[in-house]
């Protein structure tokens, strides 16, 4: 029987024609359970849950250059079992998913690998994801978790109701999104031995931190105080490493889709750019910062625009052959360098499932990283759970060494603390 085929959307067709040895294109995820999981249950529950969610079974169909479009083979089964317990420490397999990447030829294309930590660091067990960014997107991967959850424990893990949000106060400004032709500032290069070329591949951050107090019923989020918080980072790295200033733009990812058991799978975020001009290089009033970021946000979010930009949908409208618009993407790509955004946050906000894998206990803590290839090379990934921010700083190695990354993160840190509000009366 012969595999349904569908054409490749928008975002994964500019994501394989992107592709960059040493740079992988993917995400990483990691649930911390306090228990230990029985491996025969567990395959069988993300079996069950890929099977629930077919559009992950995926695998590239076989094409020439000249076909008029890349296509996905929707599986009726796995090709490979993904679940494995490779054994080794959390520092090894958190390495392999950010340095490596599952194959697209294979269904479905992304791993789940199990690390059993020792009493000492905490006991329990940690489920490492690493997926192909050109197939899912992170979102969607906590979606088929939170699914395997529920079939490994039979606990009820839909996701719970959002939080109403304060409305903008009537009368607000809303300030015009920043556009500029002026060149972004670029994260300034720090490694130990610049005459050495870099070793591949990405390195990565994973800490946790306080989320930042707010006011009460204030009028911005913990994502605006997340994008200030990176703003005054960048602007900060690169004074003391002799920049010349710029002005700052950071890549956001803003994700419409419910959460619920039918959320459609893919990569559905769209991106939005949120970008601090020449008068907000030297901020004095933080708060002042915090509301005008707040303003400029809500209206991005709002403004209807494909995932990518009208440019993107024109590159891969399937007129001139595929390995045509391949060659064209790149070549764009590669000229537009200088103008892409200085850095990314994706920030998830608070996972809205239980994550319960019952006697294994509920996850307590969960990372997530996007890519960071070059030329922006850096991206901050943030989830909330327990109160607490998951923060995860990933890099190029071509940008940063590992020292330089784990300084950047030091300094996002205290970036973010000094967006807190101060005053007692702060929301939960």
């Amino acid at each position: 029987m012969t595999p349904q085929r569908i054409p490749f959307p928008v975002v994964d067709e500019i994501s394989r024609h992107t592709v960059v040895d040493g740079e992988p294109e993917n995400v990483h995820l990691e649930l911390h359970l306090p228990g230990r999981l029985d491996p025969a249950r567990l395959r069988k529950a993300v079996r069950e849950a890929l099977l629930r969610h077919p559009r992950v079974l995926v695998r590239q169909a076989p094409g020439r250059w000249w076909h008029r479009s890349y296509e996905w083979e929707l599986t009726d089964e796995p090709d490979v079992d993904p679940v494995s317990w490779p054994g080794g420490t959390l520092a090894e397999a958190r390495e392999r998913a950010v340095t490596g990447i599952p194959p697209l030829a294979v269904s479905p294309p992304i791993r789940f690998e199990v690390v059993e930590p020792p009493a000492a660091d905490g006991g329990g067990s940690v489920i490492v994801v690493c997926l192909n960014h050109t197939a899912l997107d992170g979102p969607a991967c906590l979606r088929v978790l939170a699914t395997a959850a529920e079939l490994y424990s039979g606990v009820d893990n839909s996701p719970a109701v959002a939080p109403p949000r304060a409305a903008r106060p009537a009368g607000e400004p809303v300030p015009p999104a920043r556009s500029t032709w002026a060149r972004p500032a670029r994260i300034a290069t720090d490694r130990r031995e610049p005459g050495r070329r870099p070793v591949s591949g990405n390195g990565a951050l994973v800490t946790e931190l306080p989320l930042p107090a707010r006011p009460r019923g204030g009028p911005y989020t913990v994502n605006d105080q997340l994008l200030v918080a990176t703003f005054l980072t960048v602007v900060r790295w690169n004074r003391e490493h002799g920049r010349r200033a710029h002005p700052v733009r950071i890549t956001m990812p803003v994700d419409d889709r419910p959460r619920t058991a039918d959320m459609p799978m893919g990569n559905g975020t769209r991106l939005v750019e949120v970008t601090f001009g020449d008068e907000e290089r030297t901020p004095d009033d933080i708060p002042a910062l915090l509301r005008a970021t707040a303003a400029r946000t809500r209206a991005l979010k709002t403004r209807s625009r494909s995932q990518l930009g009208m440019g993107a949908g024109l590159l891969t409208t399937p007129v001139v052959p595929v390995g045509v618009r391949a060659a064209a993407t790149r070549a764009l790509r590669v000229a537009a360098a200088p103008w892409a955004s200085t850095t990314l946050l994706s920030n998830l906000g608070r996972i809205p499932y239980p994550l319960d894998f019952g006697d294994a206990g509920r996850t307590t803590a969960v990372w997530v990283s996007a890519p960071a290839r070059m030329p922006r090379g850096l991206a901050l990934t943030t989830v909330s759970t327990g109160g607490k921010l998951q923060l995860v700083v990933r890099w190029s190695r071509e940008l940063l060494d590992d020292a330089a990354g784990n300084r950047f993160g030091e300094v996002f840190a205290e970036s973010l603390a000094a967006t807190a509000h101060r005053d007692p009366e702060v929301a939960p």
